[in-house]
């Protein structure tokens, strides 16, 4: 049954894809951080351990925030890693471990593009398809990866 929430089936489904789109950027970026977060060496592996540890378990809570926005909507969420990197805005490196620093660099990059885009797709929420409540959820992922991009970004500076 759809939703009848006072936005039309079309607007809601051309929501849900931007909605699958973000959740895709957030799936490859808790893999990401995931995958640094066991991966990392150096003088400074304890820290970054435990950081992107805290990171990437606040990703996971976006990814499941992200899917469940789309069923709320009446759409599906995308569900596989297949999906997931088909239609990710951001790109891996496959086989590429760079080093702490350059974990975190990385990181960083990734964050501040994906707020890049929260900003276009919430953007469009509330401009074309008039869904002030996905505009207001995407505003907050926005300020989530803002303060996480933070982080990073103070890391950097000491270094």
């Amino acid at each position: 049954m759809a939703p009848n929430i006072g936005i039309p089936d079309a607007p809601r489904a051309s929501v849900v894809t931007i909605l699958n789109d973000v959740l895709s950027d957030e799936y490859l970026l808790y893999t990401k951080t995931r995958n640094y977060h066991w991966n990392v060496t150096g003088p400074q592996f304890n820290d970054l351990h435990t950081f992107f540890e805290a990171q990437y378990e606040e990703l996971d809570g976006v990814v499941d925030d992200v899917a469940e926005r789309a069923r709320t909507l009446g759409g599906r969420a995308r569900g596989t890693l297949a999906e997931f990197t088909h239609h990710a805005r951001l790109k891996e490196q496959p086989g590429t471990i760079p080093d702490a620093t350059g974990m975190v660099a990385d990181l960083l990059a990734d964050h501040e593009a994906v707020i890049r885009q929260l900003r276009d797709d919430l953007a469009v929420a509330v401009d074309r398809h008039h869904d002030v409540g996905t505009s207001d959820f995407l505003t907050g992922l926005l300020e989530r990866h803002e303060k996480m991009a933070w982080m990073l970004r103070s890391f950097l500076s000491a270094t």
